[in-house]
């Protein structure tokens, strides 16, 4: 836009010289004809009476040519006139044209400065955001590496939780494996019992695997008299084979618990009740036990039950028979278990 302006005022100019050399120009040449033909017309008329007509012929002749070239000038004059107006129309369009072009460059000019304005409104506010970004960028970098401290301390503890747990399901399957280890040993242990006691069964003797225990139950009729605590010699043989097994199985915990029914006790002599008759009969049992060397003595241990734990209702004779019993109860060694448990807790 400057360059434009620039070459509108210099053609403006150049018009305005070339204006002024031409009207110089005319002017000057008007007034040389002028002086020329007066000074001819002067000559002529003082030499009429005196000079040769060859001479007046030429002066005649020079004043003709002059008046030709007056008439030529004038004649371009009115040309130059033309062109001097055109030139004028041109100048104030052009003019013209200057000013709007400067009108136009002061508009652009405030249109400039208000887009400066608004880029340095811009450039500031771009400045600031950025700052912000930068800022928030910072915090939520400082967030996301404290996260991520938090997740590898987490990761941590959950890889030694698993660690844990993994130890934990191996002792679990040990622990399984010794469970079904002890269970199959029971199984093995009621099935010697089953054989070595099979001459008793259905003499009022049972053998029964449960909770992981051996329970070998004789009624009775097989062991005592009605209120007496002597053990019978058939019963004695039952325990005596009994007594044999247990002795090849030395780490077994053997439980002897005497049970009666609900009927008062009558007799006479030491005994008070069903609590102690009970009792005497759980020791009588435990006595022909001990009488084979094998069995580790301190593995043996003799409780009375009374009639508080019957098999069956006291109602019926039949019932009141199961209650009247001894029950041997075999418990695998569970110590390692327990530690096993333990250990896992």
């Amino acid at each position: 836009m400057n360059y434009c302006l620039n070459l509108n005022i210099d053609i403006v100019i150049g018009i305005e010289f070339l204006h002024y050399t031409i009207i110089n120009t005319l002017q000057i040449k008007q007034k040389m004809i002028k002086k020329a033909s007066v000074g001819l017309l002067v000559v002529a008329m003082s030499m009429t009476s005196c000079v040769s007509k060859k001479i007046y012929n030429d002066l005649e002749t020079k004043y003709s040519d002059l008046k030709k070239e007056n008439r030529s000038i004038t004649d371009e004059n009115e040309s130059l006139q033309k062109s001097k107006n055109q030139l004028e129309l041109d100048r104030d369009a052009l003019t013209k044209d200057l000013n709007a072009t400067k009108t136009d460059l002061e508009k652009q000019k405030a249109d400039l400065a208000a887009q400066q304005k608004k880029y340095k409104v811009l450039q500031d506010s771009y400045n600031a955001l950025e700052k912000n970004s930068n800022d928030a960028l910072e915090s939520n970098m400082a967030k996301n590496r404290e996260l991520l401290a938090q997740l590898e301390a987490k990761s941590k503890k959950l890889a030694d939780e698993q660690a844990r747990l993994d130890k934990t399901a191996n002792r679990l399957n040990e622990l399984e494996a010794m469970i079904a280890a002890k269970e199959e040993a029971m199984r093995k242990l009621k099935e010697t019992l089953s054989k070595a006691l099979n001459g008793f069964e259905g003499k009022g003797l049972t053998v029964e695997q449960k909770n992981g225990k051996v329970y070998v139950s004789m009624e009775n009729k097989l062991l005592f008299n009605s209120g007496s605590w002597a053990v019978g010699t058939e019963g004695r043989k039952a325990v005596v084979e009994l007594g044999k097994v247990l002795g090849d199985n030395p780490d077994l915990s053997v439980l002897i618990e005497g049970h009666t029914d609900d009927d008062p006790y009558a007799g006479s002599g030491p005994i008070a009740n069903n609590w102690d008759l009970s009792t005497k009969r759980a020791t009588a049992i435990v006595n022909i036990l001990s009488e084979n060397t094998k069995i580790n003595k301190q593995k043996l241990t003799a409780a009375g039950r009374s009639e508080f734990s019957p098999l069956a209702s006291n109602a019926t004779p039949e019932g009141k028979a199961k209650n009247r019993r001894i029950e041997i109860i075999l418990t695998p060694r569970l110590d390692e278990i327990a530690e096993m448990l333990n250990s896992i807790n």
